[in-house]
């Protein structure tokens, strides 16, 4: 039987004190210097178990006060949550593909910020990325009665089996708007990133650095991965550079923490090194930096590596990512003053937003032109 590495020792035992009741749903685990010297790890490795805990909905962070246990996740049902439930009309629901992980706490943060100060109450749901549990948490909406809906799409880049509860919403005459990407089957109303032109400007900035052997790692059930995906081709075409078909390596929702990455090792064993990477995220960026230090590589010495959102993630370790922006903040404000004003007909329901990418430079990444700098 294979050793167990300190890394997953980390993560079942977090999980087996929140399984046990040791650490209950709301309370605050241990500090990060505390687990280091509690499991005789290192900084890095409590990082790296703690963030994924908090992407698979065991914990959860509160910006500037810790990390704390969430509700142990279930497969079976959607994430409601009932602390922030309907009462008295101006009813908004929200329903995100995750709540407490990444960078959708600071939307979520956002968009409460703005209807509280209106007077709203929220329903917020989480759907996992499933879209059966999407089709719960539109139930579970419509049955609340809710006076307007923010969504972020589940899947985007599929067909969606749940279009017509969107539809009994419309006929209903509740608004609802979309963030992050949206149904094209639909069109609806949505606030998002120019994802085509993000993944365009983190391929350019590696390519200006002189860098041609480039690959990218998209994930291609959600939209926002196609879109970045198809800016990393344009790049590309536009600079003149050859382009080969195994440089996209692709991955969906259920194969991001073991498909993909043994995909990339493969890659990284049995072809020619890249000398730069550009990833879907900044989640998966922090991965494949611990890929290539497994392999003895050192980022950007040996490979440079663009993340996407600049994210909290970006400077959470030793390498502090370059990568795309992503409003989050804002966005969570406008998706709320948007629906606000449509819910009490005071806008314009047909509005959308797209928010203009912008290059984050930070110190993974590097030129090889070493003649002129760049």
């Amino acid at each position: 039987m294979a050793q167990k590495t300190k890394y997953s020792m980390v993560k079942e035992q977090i999980t087996q004190w929140i399984t046990s009741g040791k650490v209950k749903p709301g309370e605050k685990i241990y500090s990060e210097n505390e687990l280091v010297k509690m499991f005789g790890v290192s900084r890095h490795t409590i990082r790296q178990a703690v963030g994924d805990l908090v992407h698979e909905g065991w914990l959860y962070r509160e910006q500037g006060a810790g990390t704390f246990c969430s509700q142990p996740p279930s497969q079976d049902s959607p994430q409601i949550h009932p602390s922030q439930s309907i009462k008295n009309g101006k009813n908004i629901g929200v329903i995100t593909t995750y709540i407490s992980d990444y960078i959708f706490p600071s939307i979520i943060r956002g968009i409460e910020s703005v209807l509280t100060a209106e007077g709203y109450t929220l329903t917020l749901a989480c759907t996992n990325n499933d879209v059966e549990l999407e089709k719960q948490c539109l139930q579970t909406m419509l049955s609340r009665n809710i006076d307007g809906l923010i969504v972020e799409p589940t899947r985007s880049s599929n067909y969606n089996p749940n279009i017509h509860y969107y539809l009994e919403l419309e006929q209903n005459n509740i608004p609802y708007l979309m963030i992050n990407q949206y149904y094209s089957q639909l069109q609806p109303p949505h606030i998002v990133m120019n994802d085509e032109l993000g993944g365009f400007i983190a391929t350019e900035h590696l390519i200006k650095l002189g860098h041609e052997r480039i690959i990218g790692l998209f994930k291609t059930d959600d939209a926002q991965g196609v879109n970045r995906m198809q800016g990393f081709i344009r790049a590309f075409r536009e600079h003149g550079l050859p382009f080969f078909p195994e440089m996209v390596i692709s991955y969906t929702t259920e194969e991001m923490d073991t498909v993909l990455l043994e995909k990339v090792k493969q890659f990284f064993v049995s072809t020619e090194f890249p000398t730069a990477i550009v990833c879907y995220n900044d989640q998966l960026a922090l991965q494949a930096v611990n890929i290539l230090r497994d392999l003895g590589k050192n980022v950007p010495e040996d490979v440079s590596i663009v993340g996407y959102d600049d994210s909290f993630l970006a400077q959470a370790s030793d390498i502090k990512l370059t990568t795309i922006t992503h409003p989050k903040m804002k966005m969570g404000i406008d998706a709320a003053n948007w629906i606000v004003s449509a819910v009490e007909k005071t806008g314009d329901r047909a509005n959308s937003i797209v928010y203009e990418p912008e290059l984050v430079v930070r110190n993974s990444t590097t030129s090889l032109i070493h003649d002129k700098k760049v």
